[in-house]
């Protein structure tokens, strides 16, 4: 069945609501459907309570979340729902996880990163090579195409390497990262690796027993979800490694990685969003289910689902990018070769020779046209690409957006 947005549209209040607005601000946070609003409702309306009652409101609220654990290990591939641990966000998991693989490393031992990540997964791993004496060596990209530089990473690799930290897709120039591959290398050198997937998670499947990592990190709320975090780690990783809790807490995973009363109302927004997800799967995935067989029937779906928003979604980025190429003064960065789109996720950033990025962000808001500047958090691409001042101009599709919002842009960016 053809992808449908206008039907898609219908589920997010904030677009009905909203409809002279443009959201292309999705990297930052996707608008969430009604489902998932109600559902943070309906948490407060009948399970408000804290976990491990005898009574029937946490009795409710623990049935729940043991529910959304096992919708979002569907949603990853992962082999056991008690590897989804939920937190405030992807940053705050990351400096716990750092901080308790770093009680396992000596002085000298080396940390991988790369110049394209989300300094969410940069600084965590700077912080813990500071205080412990680690080494940190970085993989460059390749500035052309802002790709990654894969000789520059088997270089980085050493017999002393003990964590490889990448991420899927980048949060700036959209490009997919192979991280199966990532992974492979990784292992080899007896490392751990560690995948940031908060921007891949909205536009292409995951599977996390595919991929071969040890850990993977993703944002609800990039995903049509509420503010939280989610990390999938190996059961026997999350098991054993020393991590910092207080002492009456379970010494099990995942309770022991959840620090502190969890946000049990955005962990029922979450299932509401894997649900509707797996919605759309049903209504367009249909043509890919031949992709993902072996898999349990939600699995599949979920699946199915990502693949028809990764359709809908290159038809998106190739308009948009084509656009973009076509205004004066405008130098798009990242992958443009419409035979290499499925190598990018849909977020693009651009310059304009005679507009600060901040000067064109406003422009378009005051056309109601939202979209985001600076650097977004990945400085080290931002400066790795000459712009580590003011950073660029981004623009990130979500499936929920149209052809029709490309062409206002158009018409905005022309009138600058």
């Amino acid at each position: 069945m053809t992808f449908d947005p206008q039907a898609v549209r219908a589920h997010f209040p904030a677009l009905q609501l909203n409809p002279s607005v443009v959201f292309f601000d999705n990297p930052a946070g996707t608008q969430v459907p009604g489902s998932v609003i109600e559902a943070v409702s309906e948490y407060y309306r009948h399970m408000n309570a804290n976990s491990g009652g005898a009574f029937a409101t946490s009795r409710r609220s623990d049935a729940m979340v043991r529910e959304v654990r096992q919708r979002m290990a569907d949603f990853l591939n992962a082999p056991d729902a008690d590897e989804i641990v939920f937190g405030p966000n992807m940053t705050t998991l990351t400096f716990a996880l750092s901080r308790a693989l770093a009680k396992q490393l000596k002085p000298g031992d080396e940390i991988v990163l790369t110049r394209m990540d989300h300094d969410a997964n940069v600084a965590p791993w700077l912080r813990i090579a500071e205080d412990h004496g680690l080494v940190v060596r970085w993989v460059d990209i390749h500035v052309q195409d802002c790709t990654l530089d894969m000789d520059s990473l088997e270089a980085a690799l050493t017999d002393r390497t003990r964590i490889v930290a990448t991420v899927h897709a980048s949060n700036a120039v959209g490009t997919i990262n192979p991280v199966g591959l990532i992974a492979q290398m990784a292992r080899a050198a007896g490392a751990l690796y560690v995948v940031d997937a908060v921007q891949s998670a909205p536009h292409i499947p995951i599977d996390v027993q595919a991929i071969g990592c040890d850990f993977l990190l993703c944002s609800a709320y990039k995903f049509f979800g509420p503010h939280i975090g989610v990390m999938w780690g190996r059961r026997a990783l999350l098991a054993e490694l020393p991590v910092y809790k207080v002492r009456p807490s379970k010494d099990q995973p995942p309770y022991r990685w959840e620090t502190g009363t969890p946000s049990f109302e955005t962990i029922a927004g979450v299932g509401a969003a894997i649900d509707y997800l797996e919605s759309l799967g049903e209504a367009y995935g249909a043509e890919f289910a031949g992709l993902f067989g072996g898999f349990s029937r939600r699995r599949q779906t979920l699946k199915m689902a990502m693949a028809a928003v990764g359709v809908y979604e290159r038809e998106l980025v190739a308009h948009l990018i084509d656009v973009l190429r076509g205004i004066p003064g405008v130098q798009v960065f990242g992958i443009t070769d419409p035979a290499r789109y499925e190598a990018r996720v849909p977020t693009v950033v651009f310059t304009h020779e005679k507009h600060t990025p901040l000067a064109v962000a406003e422009h378009l808001a005051g056309a109601g046209i939202y979209v985001w500047d600076g650097n977004y958090y990945a400085q080290e691409i931002m400066e790795r690409l000459g712009h580590g001042e003011h950073g660029m101009v981004r623009v990130g599709l979500a499936h929920y957006n149209t052809h029709a919002e490309i062409e206002r842009l158009e018409a905005a960016l022309m009138a600058l």
